[in-house]
């Protein structure tokens, strides 16, 4: 995955060509009102590649929506216990699995499906529902957060986890945490991951078999163009002293 917080439909297009399988559309941090967030996954539908819309509400209504309006999954911050995973699943899958309100008129369901009962299946095998482990309580819980049904991956904030562990003088280090969500979801047969700032991290974790790795976002692409460029000016010789 590659992250964005920003209106930028062409970094759609451009993660799409570079390989990428999916953008995290980060709305917990960023403020898209609802029809740049339409439009966007329009574009993602537009370039095959699948969005993960991280929201800034658990209403249940605005959470379906999204899947509605074409997002792939789903990520919610801060989850921490089975009961609030529980939660959510009712709120994103349809019936047996969760209590999902039913439309198919969205564009996850090309506007109009028919006949409905197989929409809902489609629906329920191809979105998904990311649970995020950024406390020390979710640790606690992890291997029911990680069972409960519907629930299709875990994914690590490592910024809040990591600044609980400090602030609340937890023994557990981030390595033990992470040993923890991995082997719950392995034990479950879920997916997991976490964001990456490295090729070695990356390397490391997938070989601890996370399949859900967040390489980038457009901050990064923004601010390594700004150094690069400001370093060249600096580098630049003009008549042969520096500029």
């Amino acid at each position: 995955m590659c992250c964005v917080g920003h209106f930028i439909p062409a970094y759609i297009k451009h993660a799409s060509l570079a390989g990428y399988d999916c953008i995290w559309l980060d709305m917990e941090h960023r403020c898209f009102d609802d029809r740049q967030i339409q439009t966007l996954l329009a574009f993602c539908h537009l370039f095959d590649i699948d969005c993960m819309v991280r929201p800034s509400t658990r209403e249940r209504g605005r959470l379906y929506r999204y899947l509605e309006d074409g997002a792939a999954g789903l990520m919610i911050p801060h989850v921490s216990t089975p009961e609030a995973a529980q939660e959510l699943v009712e709120a994103v899958k349809f019936p047996p699995i969760g209590n999902r309100g039913l439309d198919g008129a969205g564009l996850d369901s090309n506007f109009f499906h028919d006949p409905v009962d197989e929409y809902v299946d489609f629906a329920n095998r191809e979105t998904f529902l990311v649970v995020q482990i950024e406390t020390p309580e979710a640790i606690e819980h992890v291997d029911e957060i990680a069972g409960t049904p519907g629930v299709d991956g875990l994914f690590i904030g490592p910024g809040d986890l990591g600044l609980r562990l400090r602030r609340e003088n937890r023994a557990a280090d981030m390595d033990d945490c992470v040993r923890c969500v991995s082997e719950a979801a392995e034990r479950h047969g879920k997916a997991w991951g976490l964001p990456v700032s490295s090729r070695e991290q990356m390397e490391r974790f997938s070989g601890s078999g996370a399949q859900l790795l967040n390489r980038v976002g457009e901050f990064h692409a923004i601010m390594q163009t700004l150094n690069q460029g400001i370093a060249d000016f600096e580098n630049l010789k003009v008549g042969g002293a520096h500029a």
